[in-house]
């Protein structure tokens, strides 16, 4: 076994390795770029490297650089996590030459299975299911439309490097295509400095399940069983779950069949993933390969009790896989919700900045039976940089069957708190409470399915409006006593027992406060009934709820407003007004206050870098023309006019860097 492994990665997945490391003995190492620091792993590791700027490019894809820092620090094995060096044949043989390990597969089975157009050729050969396509070389965008007119549409555009949701177009028409094989090729090229682009047939309504398989240097091969990631959001996963609620056990052995097979015929010898695309008729058709960790892999060790980090240092160093495939099985069901910097509310456009508050819930297992684990690479304080990926933890949850596992993980969702950029744990709690979801009907296409107009939350339920008023009435009750006791001197005067709560602008509830034995009342006179709310857990300031309504134990983000609060509970957010009943009346009176125009504005939806302006002043746009192209957190986002008009002016030039909201164009 190693005594040092140098780790080649940063973020979560870095730390993730550091923890496993610990627990088998092993000294680690981490390189770290200038905006990384000051980060976790760099904390955690026992020795640190700097490798450079920011920018991947000068670092942590600069191998003579990770190179060295092993030399440095005599570290025997490199573990390079996922992305960036992981699926580089070059590196892995670099590293094999140089006398260091490569903790991964061999750099034969990363070439063969590493290229997406290669290991599509490669696993036709081997008698695994293929999807329509042409894999040869595709000289441009008219060559591309007449490849697609051939394949039939939709087609989706690949890079053939590909990852991570990168590179990646589906083209449902020729114009489609003309827009859409130049971005992937730009996006190809600068994230992964290769622009081979393939194109293959798109199956409409389609399923994205993935085999994992784990191979040894001695010839074994298993497969770990399957992982749902049909929730995404352009092409990156959001939510990922294992086992998937498609498969039957037939459909699962035919696929992890599959798998083992095509492994095998590389010689892999690493943890990686064979991935598929499914009908909802079970039919399935060979995607790629992933020759390296995934990001969802926690989820396979929750259903497994495997820890796969360990078994990639483990096979590196030379054992044998301890376990067959009948030794393995799969126990309970496991949730995976990756937690990203992005705002849901504006088309889950990338958001930076500091962590100003970052409390996760806590793991382990629950009173109620469900377990939670929470794979981050930050803490409180942190900076979330717009030069990597902007995911900030990955949340999981466990339970013995799949309900559990969902209603765990929404539970999970309620104590997850965050402040400073935007997040899209709102959203994460909408999907997990939908019936479609809870039910199990998945597809890639489900996010544009549900939710066609955007994220905008969802309409509090009635018990979230119960919810709601009872929280609103005790703080406000809290803040009343206070502000009694700190007048400590004065004639004291009753505390107000009767309330009218508003709960955004249609809901108005009377209410009256009574204490009761460790709880606090809310009757509803005008509704003949009333809530008790006890446990609670909060004071002045404090930006979370906690307590049990009517016994079920729940949390809730909460700030002050005028005569007020505005609460998030899950996707559920309203403004809560606590008035008197004059005060009540006299508020139904007030006119409602007018949006602000802004429809002759085009603004920039997140902070990055203009790649291009295409407009002037005095231009004649019309509605769906392509106005400014923006690239942040390494994709490119094209900006379109929403309506016919004239510039009247433009802001920004190409190569410009813009703020969130800053006017790009104005319309006359």
């Amino acid at each position: 076994m190693f005594s040092k492994i140098l780790i080649a990665n940063r973020g979560e997945i870095a730390v993730r390795v550091i923890k496993t490391c610990r627990r088998l003995g092993i000294a680690t190492v981490v390189v770290y770029s200038e905006a990384d620091a000051d980060s976790l792993a760099v904390q955690m590791a026992d020795e640190s490297v700097f490798i450079g700027p920011p920018p991947a490019a000068q670092s942590y894809l600069d191998a003579d650089k990770i190179i060295a820092a092993a030399r440095q620090t005599g570290a025997e094995a490199i573990h390079p996590g996922f992305g960036f060096l992981s699926e580089k044949a070059s590196f892995a043989q670099r590293c094999q030459d140089e006398g260091i390990t490569f903790i991964g597969p061999n750099p034969h089975a990363i070439e063969a299975m590493g290229d997406k157009i290669t290991s599509k050729k490669f696993a036709a050969a081997a008698g695994v299911s293929t999807v329509p396509g042409y894999m040869g070389l595709i000289e441009g965008v008219d060559n591309a439309v007449s490849i697609s007119g051939e394949i039939g549409y939709p087609v989706m555009i690949k890079a053939s490097a590909g990852g991570g949701g990168k590179g990646i177009r589906v083209a449902w028409s020729e114009a489609d295509v003309r827009e859409g094989f130049p971005a992937v090729q730009a996006e190809a090229r600068g994230a992964f400095g290769d622009d081979r682009i393939f194109i293959e047939k798109f199956i409409t309504s389609p399923r994205h399940i993935e085999i994992q398989v784990l191979g040894d240097k001695h010839g074994h091969v298993v497969h770990l069983f399957e992982r749902e990631c049909s929730i995404q959001r352009r092409n990156q996963k959001v939510v990922e779950e294992a086992p998937s609620p498609l498969l039957d056990p037939e459909t699962r052995a035919a696929m992890g069949a599959q798998a083992v097979a095509l492994a095998k015929a590389v010689n892999y010898d690493s943890a990686g993933t064979v991935e598929f695309v499914a009908g909802q008729d079970k039919s399935f058709y060979f995607l790629e390969m992933n020759t390296r960790l995934q990001v969802e892999h926690p989820v396979t060790e929750l259903i497994t009790g495997l820890d796969l980090v360990e078994q990639m240092i483990r096979v590196a160093a030379g054992e044998p896989l301890a376990f067959g495939q009948d030794d393995l099985k799969i126990n309970g069901w496991a949730i995976e919700s990756r937690i990203y910097a992005e705002d849901p509310y504006r088309k889950f456009l990338p958001s930076i900045g500091r962590l100003v508050r970052y409390e996760p819930p806590r793991e382990g297992l629950t009173e109620e039976g469900y377990l939670v684990r929470n794979d981050a690479g930050v803490v409180e304080g942190d900076e979330i940089s717009m030069f990597y990926d902007p995911m900030i933890s990955k949340l999981c949850t466990w339970g013995p069957s799949r309900a559990a596992a969902v209603a765990g993980m929404a539970r999970a969702l309620e104590d997850f708190h965050i402040e400073g950029p935007g997040h899209n744990v709102p959203f994460l709690a909408a999907v997990m409470d939908q019936e479609r979801f809870q039910s199990g009907r998945l597809a890639t296409s489900y996010i544009a399915d549900e939710f066609p107009d955007g994220f905008t939350g969802l309409a509090p339920r009635s018990e979230q409006l119960d919810l709601m008023t009872a929280v609103a009435a005790c703080m406000h009750r809290t803040l009343a006593a206070r502000a009694q006791t700190a007048g400590a001197g004065l004639t004291p005067r009753k505390m107000r027992d009767d309330w009218v709560v508003v709960v955004g602008e249609d809901v108005r509830r009377k209410v009256v406060l009574s204490d009761g034995e460790g709880a606090l009342n809310v009757d509803l006179p005008d509704e003949d009934r009333a809530l008790r709310l006890e446990g609670v857990d909060w004071r002045p300031g404090r930006p979370v709820f906690r307590g049990v309504l009517d016994g079920r134990p729940f949390s809730a983000e909460v700030a002050p407003a005028p005569e007020g609060f505005v609460i998030r509970h899950r996707a559920a957010k309203a403004r809560v007004l606590v008035l008197a009943p004059l005060s009540a009346e006299l508020h139904e009176r007030l006119p409602k206050k007018a949006a602000a125009d802004t429809s002759k504005q085009i603004v920039s939806p997140m902070p990055g870098l203009v790649v291009a302006l295409e407009v002037r002043p005095g231009q004649e746009v019309k509605e769906g023309e392509t106005v400014v192209i923006i690239e942040a957190m390494k994709m490119q986002n094209v900006i379109k006019a929403e309506r016919d008009g004239v510039v009247k002016a433009v802001g920004p030039k190409a190569g410009d860097s813009v703020a969130a909201d800053e006017v790009l164009v104005e319309f006359a």
